[in-house]
């Protein structure tokens, strides 16, 4: 009770004589400093929305509207066309008792200023969100840009000369536009043909076009309404029908996960690695809150991206419903959730109103390292409540957590910053078994022991005891590449502007006066350990069916597949498409996270990657086609998938459109058989790539082993593969592969290898083709010669 009686500000005792008053100074000092950095944060919040709200303008500009409207008044010109005068005569009768004609004057200019200056905003902000709602030159080749490209360049480019705040060009992106119907479905027939026979492409044409006739249209009506009035018509449906509604477990279904470097151990200690670790996370939440993170672009442009996910990425927790989950957040929170050897700690991490260093982080991590004491009864797989079914988890919230001692530490859980898992098991590419060892480290991040994680947490961070790290992140509040920007900022702030000491150690000295890290207190009663006890056997079996397999592709990487002037997203796509038809003889719906924030509030939209382009490349090499005529095949299948992502991002997908009528209809009470056939289609390969958004932060030239793993995710189909990739550098991919144990059709090490099988023989298709080329040129040459 220590840490009670440290935040105690003051004491009374009432005496014969009268009250002792006992005041402690050290936590008034305390109180008094918190709300100094309290009162900063709301400032900066008010400097922030100013600057926002007047973009893309400056503060100072209307500095210079006035002066411009006070000059030209002062030759004698009167540049509002008598609209100063007619406001000089609304003028409030004070200001006529207390100000002289010219004082009047001078009032109704600056007024007239004020107004002139908020209307030339809001037509700058109108020209700023006609400029991001043109897309034509996402479809323009390289080195073929029209004039008019041209011209938007240079138009979005002055826009954004000034330096804009994270949240900036939020209120200029566009709105995603609602897809004609007919489009949607003309798309999506095309989406299936390779998979279906001819009949049962017929019945499908028969359903699409009788759900156009019918229903369609009026669903289509209620869906351009909800976009006239809502931000975005897709993503609050997204978030909560795909999301917070589903009922089954997060962990494996859902989550997902973030790996440490892949070569590279910064330091073999485990609490300074969380040390430095939870000192990067809060810096970056700093850079949030005062929105001096740059805003996210296009790589290669200035086209800006939606921030919104940011807003959610700190101090949130999913919490359980019996129908539905919601998701909370906090404005700010001064400290984290720990969990060690089935204990819970809350470790605060500012002091005074400072953030502590490093070293001081290390210290009391330490701490909670050397702390002997055992786990409460039920304490120590508590968390497995969070990695089974939501209903019994919600009944069990709500019934046992909400009053008491439970209350409370459940609360330092969920308002925490984030949480922390410091691991007793060592992680990584280590030992005689690397590829093994990376196998298990991927499902220690997915699932760990089921219980030694909060999964409800937007995302946990996991300390291991070789000092490896890695995260695991709630899916509903934002999508892999936010949390990807705030991983890649976090390993490279640790490695290369945090550092360690020779002997592993944080920098920064410590003030040992500390209080100590505050064990959680709890009060499990019998029923809840019940429940415990089966949501972890739930969980296990979920965590035991998962099969994971982790690989570095060397072969090659970007750099070479460029030089033969293809995509590499599509290049890898359709490896992933060949690989699956040697794997399984067949073909399959592909999914592939295509990314929609070049709109307001935009999430995820889908790339059906398996098309009639990709399978008759596929079916022509595995025909024994000649290689010239699958070159040609490749490199038009290679453009169709490029075509189909750039669709994706500029709002003419086909999934998120039909899933928006499907909501609908089951809003208006009706029926669909076209609808309901869709979305029951089973994605048996779910795709995603990971994308390296900040080169700029690792010196990969000085320290070439510093390469970022990237992250995975559980399979969607129970017979089908997840496969997450990062393309790094120039040289490498790595891939993650997961699949269930239980279907015996599929083996995440055999489709592993058979992705390494499809890119070589991809590659070298496409490298006989340059060879040739060279060949033919050399054997010109001296004719050419002779000529001369």
């Amino acid at each position: 009770m220590a840490e009670a009686h440290q935040a105690v500000a003051f004491q009374f005792t009432i005496t014969p004589e009268g009250i002792d008053l006992q005041l402690s100074y050290q936590a008034l000092n305390q109180i008094y400093l918190s709300g100094v950095r309290s009162w900063k944060k709301r400032i900066s919040r008010i400097r922030n929305g100013l600057i926002k709200g007047v973009f893309p303008a400056s503060p100072s500009s209307w500095l210079f509207v006035a002066i411009g409207i006070l000059a030209t008044m002062y030759m004698q010109s009167d540049p509002s066309m008598g609209l100063i005068a007619k406001i000089q005569q609304h003028l409030p009768l004070s200001l006529h008792m207390s100000l002289g004609a010219q004082g009047q004057t001078m009032v109704s200019a600056l007024v007239f200023s004020t107004l002139l200056w908020l209307s030339l905003i809001l037509a700058l902000r109108f020209c700023l969100k006609l400029l991001l709602s043109y897309h034509q030159w996402m479809f323009e080749m390289h080195g073929r840009i029209s004039n008019t490209t041209k011209v938007w360049v240079t138009l979005v480019r002055l826009f954004s000369r000034r330096k804009p705040l994270l949240y900036s060009y939020q209120t200029s992106l566009p709105h995603l536009p609602v897809p004609a119907i007919k489009d949607t479905l003309s798309r999506y027939l095309e989406s299936v043909r390779p998979l279906l026979t001819d009949p049962e492409l017929k019945r499908m044409s028969d359903l699409a076009t009788e759900f156009e006739s019918t229903l369609g249209n009026r669903l289509q009506r209620y869906l351009k309404l909800k976009a006239l009035w809502a931000t975005n018509y897709v993503s609050d449906w997204w978030e909560e029908y795909v999301y917070l509604r589903c009922r089954s477990p997060t962990m494996v279904n859902s989550n997902y996960y973030g790996m440490d470097f892949l070569y590279v151990t910064p330091t073999s200690v485990q609490s300074a690695r969380a040390g430095n670790t939870i000192t990067a996370l809060m810096l970056y939440r700093r850079k949030v809150n005062r929105e001096e993170l740059k805003p996210s672009v296009v790589p290669g442009t200035v086209i800006p991206l939606c921030a919104a996910q940011c807003e959610r990425m700190f101090n949130t927790t999913r919490t359980p419903g019996l129908e539905t989950d919601v998701l909370q957040h906090w404005q700010d929170s001064e400290f984290v959730a720990v969990y060690h050897r089935g204990r819970y700690f809350r470790l605060w991490v500012y002091r005074a109103g400072r953030l502590l260093s490093p070293r001081e982080i290390e210290y009391q991590i330490q701490r909670i390292l050397d702390d002997p004491s055992p786990p409460l009864p039920g304490e120590e797989k508590l968390g497995a409540l969070t990695a089974g079914e939501r209903i019994p988890w919600a009944q069990m919230r709500k019934q046992y957590f909400g009053s008491g001692v439970n209350k409370r530490s459940l609360d330092a859980i969920e308002r925490a910053a984030f949480f922390i898992t410091l691991d007793d098991e060592e992680q990584g590419m280590r030992g005689d078994d690397p590829e093994g060892n990376l196998d298990r480290y991927a499902k220690s991040l997915l699932h760990g022991k089921c219980y030694d994680r909060w999964f409800d947490k937007s995302f946990s961070i996991v300390i291991y005891k070789n000092g490896k790290s890695g995260l695991n992140a709630e899916h509903s509040w934002a999508d892999a590449p936010t949390v990807a920007h705030l991983w890649e900022y976090t390993l490279a702030t640790d490695a290369f502007q945090l550092g360690y000491t020779e002997d592993g150690h944080c920098k920064g000295e410590v003030e040992r006066s500390l209080p100590h890290p505050q064990r959680l207190v709890w009060d499990i009663p019998s029923e809840v350990q019940a429940q415990v006890s089966s949501s972890l056997a739930v969980a296990q079996a979920l965590a035991e069916d998962v099969d994971c397999h982790v690989f570095p592709f060397r072969e090659f990487g970007k750099g070479r597949i460029k030089k033969c002037r293809i995509s590499p997203d599509a290049f890898i796509q359709i490896g992933l498409q060949l690989a699956y038809y040697r794997d399984r003889c067949g073909f399959c719906l592909t999914y592939e996270a295509s990314m929609t924030r070049l709109f307001r509030e935009g999430r995820t939209e889908t790339v059906r990657s398996c098309s009639n382009e990709s399978c008759a490349f596929i079916k022509a090499l595995e025909g024994g086609e000649t290689e010239e005529q699958c070159r040609r095949l490749f490199r038009v299948a290679s453009e169709k998938h490029q075509n189909l992502y750039r669709m994706a991002m500029t709002g003419a997908g086909i999934d998120r459109h039909l899933f928006c009528l499907y909501v609908v209809s089951k809003y208006l009470g009706v029926e669909s058989p076209f609808l309901k056939e869709v979305l029951s289609e089973p994605w048996r390969l779910s795709t995603s790539q990971t994308p390296v958004q900040q080169m700029e932060l690792f010196d990969l030239k000085n320290h070439p082993d510093f390469i970022s793993l990237g992250g995975g995710f559980g399979p969607v189909a129970d017979d089908g593969y997840g496969v997450s990739y990062i393309i790094v550098a120039e040289d490498m991919i790595n891939f993650h592969v997961s699949s269930k144990y239980s279907c015996r059709q599929t083996d995440s090490h055999r489709f592993g290898l058979e992705i390494t099988k499809a890119l070589k023989d991809i590659m070298a298709l496409l490298t006989a083709d340059s060879k040739s080329a060279l060949s033919s040129k050399d054997k010109a040459q001296p004719q050419s010669n002779k000529q001369l």
